[in-house]
């Protein structure tokens, strides 16, 4: 299983998403263009000595992403109705995260093979990009079994 992040705003939600990457054996994507300059020495001065734990592929568009892709593409959204624990999982799939501030495209949402939330409370909108990460990714693993260290 792998993380996507589709055009990064920040960077230190990329960092935290590298760093959960690292910790649970997840390779991670990049897809750029990213709202941040994107180099290994900024994130060590920001203090992730994960980085060199983590896999890290750097695509240069959604197109060049699309062409690695051998999984499943699944997209975590505010706009899907299918609550994620509520979606089966393939270890070989990629869990897509969108910008920040944007999510992602219609293009992306037209392509992508599936579409899951997090069911929030009334009234409220999303959580932060690295908390979503974590739950679906975790949700994932536990479903395929995936945990590259167990």
């Amino acid at each position: 299983m792998r993380l996507a992040l589709f055009e990064p705003d920040i960077p230190q939600n990329a960092a935290a998403i590298i760093r959960l990457s690292a910790c649970l054996g997840a390779p991670v994507d990049i897809i750029e263009p990213c709202g941040f300059l994107f180099s290994e020495a900024g994130f060590r001065r920001a203090g992730l000595d994960y980085i060199e734990r983590a896999e890290i592929v750097r695509h240069r568009s959604w197109n060049a992403f699309q062409a690695a892709q051998t999984g499943r593409v699944v997209l975590l959204t505010t706009k899907a109705i299918l609550p994620y624990t509520d979606f089966i999982f393939s270890a070989p799939d990629t869990l897509l995260l969108g910008r920040e501030s944007a999510g992602v495209p219609d293009v992306v949402h037209q392509t992508v093979e599936a579409r899951i939330r997090i069911p929030l409370r009334p009234g409220l909108r999303s959580l932060n990009v690295s908390q979503a990460a974590a739950m679906a990714l975790g949700e994932g693993l536990r479903q395929t079994k995936g945990f590259a260290f167990a």
